[in-house]
């Protein structure tokens, strides 16, 4: 089930990263009063009411000439456009109404997506009120007056995005098709990859904007068995600024690997695994997808006997915090390993939705406890009391223990290891909950 997605634009400094930062409930950017810091993290699941977002920060950097700094929000705008089903419009009471927020608002009236007004910085009503009103000049609805440092009006603003989403669309059961992503650098062929699979050049590359979300998603049948592949590929765009570029394809990959239960990595074998590579693939990880990794190009590397083991260490190495992600080396030229390529994605699928049975967990684990003993501070030693599976997509444990604070991550991956020693689970994630239950209980 794929979740809504809020895009927040805004001129630099108007508090998009505080708001990000409150709504995410976690100091995710990085916040300082310099305009154009750059920050890693720009997308979190926001939870509000029994609903789920995925919040996007559209971020942007500001440089000295204005020209620039309009040509950057139009930038974001675009890809608030192109991907978000909401987009909160965010502005500054104190800098006022700036002729850059009228040219954006204009784009994103023509837009028609839905459209959120917020005025920041209002941290007293009475006084900022008459300031606010100022805003019903950009012409796209009430501005919603809030103070995202003081946390004044957010759960007004959080009502009226509610009413902007059509939950019936999202609360759909999508079909039972499994749905894979293809994602990646620009140009280390995914598109190659999806239209081999098609036997048609059926996705276009192109570097024209504004190409529709659902325009992307291709149906692909093997075996008798029907899969949709999401690709990235065909909505690249040209900037001028690296920085953009890199932000704008990583909020593409953000989307695409929300619709997604099979994330397939693509990376260059003539290059080798990359910095933004990892960044790619922690995205597909911190959300708990399958993951495989298709080395694409490996007809162009030059063979000897140990090639394939040098370059699964290497790819081991840098993508260290997934060793479970499965490798596949293959070719969109020649069409080499390709089907290995679905066989992999049904395996990933079915771990994905694997379940153990409790009886079967706490075994495991008692055997685990018994070979090496949990760890202890200040004389009180962790006990691990029962494990169940509570979920799956990914597959996602409850383990109850005595203290929280003494489970620590490196005694949670032992347990883990444990449990795919026994089950495997390979290509997926597996998610860990730790609660705390008194003796008494």
């Amino acid at each position: 089930m794929s979740k809504p997605i809020i895009a927040i634009v805004g001129r630099p400094n108007v508090g998009k990263s505080t708001l990000f930062n409150v709504l995410a409930g976690e100091k995710i950017s990085i916040v300082k009063d310099t305009p154009g810091v750059t920050r890693d993290r720009i997308y979190a699941d926001v939870e509000w009411l029994n609903h789920t977002y995925t919040m996007i920060d559209t971020g942007g950097i500001e440089p000295e000439s204005k020209d620039i700094i309009l040509s950057q929000m139009r930038e974001q705008a675009q890809i608030a456009i192109d991907t978000a089903d909401v987009i909160l419009f965010m502005t500054d009471v104190r800098q006022g109404l700036q002729d850059a927020d009228a040219k954006v608002a204009d784009m994103l009236r023509r837009s028609h997506k839905p459209v959120l007004l917020v005025v920041n910085k209002v941290d007293n009503i009475d006084k900022f009120m008459p300031d606010v009103y100022e805003f019903y000049n950009l012409g796209i609805g009430e501005p919603i007056p809030i103070s995202a440092s003081s946390r004044i009006g957010l759960g007004d603003m959080l009502e009226e995005i509610d009413k902007l989403i059509d939950f019936e669309e999202f609360d759909q059961e999508e079909d039972e098709r499994p749905r894979i992503a293809v994602v990646g650098k620009p140009n280390v062929g995914k598109s190659s990859i999806v239209n081999k699979l098609l036997g048609e050049d059926r996705v276009i590359v192109s570097d024209i904007a504004g190409t529709t979300r659902d325009a992307i998603d291709t149906d692909i049948t093997y075996n008798g068995r029907e899969y949709v592949f999401i690709d990235t590929a065909g909505l690249r765009r040209k900037s001028k600024v690296k920085e953009e570029l890199e932000r704008y394809s990583i909020i593409r990959t953000v989307t695409a690997v929300e619709r997604a239960d099979v994330v397939v990595i693509v990376i260059d074998a003539t290059q080798g695994v990359t910095e933004q590579d990892a960044k790619i693939a922690g995205i597909a990880h911190d959300r708990g997808k399958g993951i495989v990794i298709a080395v694409n190009k490996w007809d162009a590397v030059e063979k000897n006997d140990k090639t394939i083991y040098e370059h699964t260490n290497k790819i081991r190495q840098v993508l260290s915090f997934m060793p479970y992600a499965e490798l596949v080396f293959i070719s969109a030229v020649t069409g080499q390993r390709l089907n290995r390529l679905f066989e992999v994605i049904d395996m990933v699928m079915e771990n994905q939705t694997l379940r153990v049975a409790t009886g079967v967990l706490n075994e495991i684990m008692s055997e685990a406890v018994a070979l090496q003993q949990p760890p202890s501070d200040k004389g009180k030693r962790l006990r691990l009391y029962y494990i169940t599976q509570v979920a799956v997509k990914p597959p996602t444990f409850v383990i109850f223990v005595n203290d929280k604070e003494l489970m620590h991550f490196s005694y949670t991956r032992y347990i883990e290891n444990k449990i795919r020693e026994a089950f495997g689970f390979k290509g997926t994630s597996l998610k860990f909950i730790i609660r705390e239950r008194k003796d008494k209980e």
